[in-house]
């Protein structure tokens, strides 16, 4: 009994540290703010990872090395920047109407934003579906944002040219290329083209299109009039200012990530800041990119071609400069011919089924792992779908929880109910252990010695209650990810007080619910839901054999109040599943104990 009783105590304060250090943390010491400083726009080119902001003349690459051939070319110069630093950051607005050379307005029922004219870049992207804050009438996500603005985030596109025989490189399209557009919108199935010309041979195409969610698909095309053969690298970029700030939840990875040659690599902010500045791989289709918890701006490029990918970190002007980038193998453009290059940027919101729809239509390999499933993703990722289903069937997310959690106890049926009906017996043999541990108590080898026979008498075993407890953590794991990381919880009511399923009870007994008007510590925030939790938790103890050991036995009563306190600052639809499993596992247990005929005392 004793090893049965740390056993369990193991494995409860187990889950309570793993889920629960990292809520606390919080807490006690919240994460500081994001620095709001300005700097320039200028980008590290993806064409060598030693180039810094900085180098050469804007829009010109530096100077090659003649015999390049298919090497990696020099980096191009940095841009300059088309908005001067100023004492404070402009609000997105004013840099967006800050911009010279004119913008290309994107309208989409999904995307709303703008193309930069000058440097052809995407650095103005709105999703309308989704707000800010769960007021329907609060600000729309911005995803992308223009330099000189507060939070610089943007995607960009272009070439780098390899030098001549001569040593002389061909001008490429850089920051402040001033394109020329076939249109003013860009629309669902209505591209916008851009061409420029460079004046020495060289005409430049770019193609932008959208499709009816988040995926923009860009095609380059080079078109030689001059008179000598000409090496183009292809590349793609990300470039995002400021450390945003994120969750600070080890289980949830935000931050650079991609998948090279089939694998999954994450490298969070802090990493690029205390190892290497810049960490490159070479790989063979794939995609890279960098993820919020719920939002992710991903380069998909050509999945046949072998791509040198980078993630960076710079310090420019005071403030961190992270960019995630990809160069492709260079093209030759022959005198009178024209090479044509298609790569995809995804920006939006991380829908499982977009994901896993555009990994099949466009062979992005392992596209949906931009979700982090985490390290059991074979469930995980059932497990959400399997909600998804029950939510269309059931019209709302938390009765799809519910239904779901229902599911998992029929699934476990068979093994809970050995487990309970071992648990039953040995609440029946209470009384028997009790005379025994008096009769030996100062002998407590003679006490094991006749509890384990009383035990092989009896045919009832101290452990197996414990195993379904211990197959059920990684389902619960798995759960609790899929309720932490899915977007679908995400301002999803449930009824009565419960408008968010992804935010903790905003209830608070501690103010008796509103009633008194005072600021609370955090930490006594504690909602209806949280403290119905507490309650079953404590009552589904009731039910089970007590410890013998009386220290034991006052850890076990401490641990529903240590678990209301920690679940109150969890997502409420988290709370709402364990509140639902609780009362699920004690209606299983008092069938299982009144056909035994066992009362909840313990005697028959």
């Amino acid at each position: 009994m004793v090893e049965q009783r740390n056993l369990i105590l193991a494995v409860v304060l187990s889950i309570a540290v793993l889920f629960g250090f990292e809520m606390v943390w919080r807490v006690i010491v919240p994460p500081p703010e994001p620095v709001e400083t300005v700097a320039g726009e200028a980008t590290t080119s993806p064409a060598e990872p030693g180039a810094l902001p900085g180098e050469g003349s804007a829009g010109a690459p530096g100077a090659p090395a003649a015999d390049s051939g298919g090497a990696v070319p020099s980096a191009p110069g940095a841009e300059t920047a088309s908005m001067p630093a100023t004492a404070g950051a402009m609000s997105r607005d004013e840099a967006i109407a800050a911009t010279e050379g004119g913008r290309v307005a994107i309208d989409t029922p999904r995307v709303h934003g703008s193309i930069r004219l000058r440097g052809a870049r995407l650095d103005d992207l709105t999703l309308p579906t989704y707000r800010e804050e769960l007021d329907p009438n609060s600000p729309p996500i911005h995803l992308f944002s223009p330099a000189g603005s507060v939070d610089p985030y943007y995607a960009e596109f272009g070439w780098v040219a390899a030098a001549t025989p001569a040593g002389v490189s061909q001008p490429v399209p850089g920051p402040e290329t001033q394109w020329q557009a076939s249109g003013d919108t860009l629309h669902v199935n209505e591209p916008i083209t851009l061409t420029w010309d460079n004046g020495q041979g060289l005409r430049f195409v770019r193609t932008v299109a959208i499709d009816e969610n988040y995926m923009f698909t860009m095609t380059q095309r080079v078109e030689n009039t001059g008179g000598e053969p000409v090496t183009l690298y292809p590349y793609g970029l990300v470039s995002r200012t400021d450390r945003p700030k994120t969750t600070g939840i080890w289980i949830l990875h935000e931050g650079p990530l991609g998948v090279f040659d089939g694998t999954l690599k994450e490298v969070n902010y802090k990493d690029l800041e205390e190892d290497e500045p810049t960490v490159e791989q070479t790989s063979t289709g794939g995609w890279i990119g960098i993820t919020d918890k719920y939002w992710l701006a991903a380069l998909a490029y050509d999945q046949q071609a072998e791509a040198t990918t980078r993630f960076t970190r710079r310090m420019v002007e005071g403030r961190e400069r992270f960019q995630v980038d990809y160069r492709l193998p260079g093209e030759t453009v022959a005198p009178g011919s024209s090479v044509e290059t298609t790569n995809r940027l995804f920006a939006g919101a991380k829908k499982v089924q977009l994901l896993d729809g555009y990994e099949e239509k466009y062979g992005i390999t392992n596209f949906d792992l931009a979700i982090d499933f985490g390290w059991f993703y074979f469930m995980t990722k059932p497990f959400f779908y399997g909600l998804l289903w029950l939510e269309d069937v059931l019209g709302n997310f938390g009765l799809a929880i519910l239904g779901f959690t229902v599911l998992i106890k029929l699934a476990f049926f068979p093994l809970a109910n050995k487990s309970y009906k071992s648990m039953t017996k040995m609440k029946m043999l209470q009384p028997e252990m009790k005379k025994l541990q008096e009769r030996f108590k100062d002998d407590r080898q003679r006490m094991s010695q006749e509890l384990m026979m009383l035990y092989k008498r009896e045919k009832a075993s101290p452990v197996s209650g414990c195993l379904p407890i211990l197959i059920q953590i990684p389902v619960f794991f798995s759960l609790y990810k899929v309720l932490f990381v899915s977007i679908e919880m995400r301002h999803a009511p449930f009824y009565g007080w419960i408008h968010d399923l992804s935010a903790p009870d905003p209830t608070n007994v501690f103010t008796l619910f509103g009633l008194i008007p005072w600021d609370t510590p955090a930490f006594l925030a504690i909602g209806i839901w949280p403290l119905i939790m507490g309650v079953t938790m404590f009552l589904q103890q009731k039910l089970n054999p007590a410890p013998p050991d009386p220290t034991q036995a006052r850890i076990m009563m401490f641990l529903p109040i240590m678990f209301t306190f920690m679940l109150a600052h969890f997502p409420a639809g988290l709370v709402i599943y364990w509140t639902w499993n609780n009362l699920l596992s004690m209606a299983q247990q008092w069938f299982i104990m009144k056909r035994m005929g066992v009362s909840v005392s313990g005697e028959k």
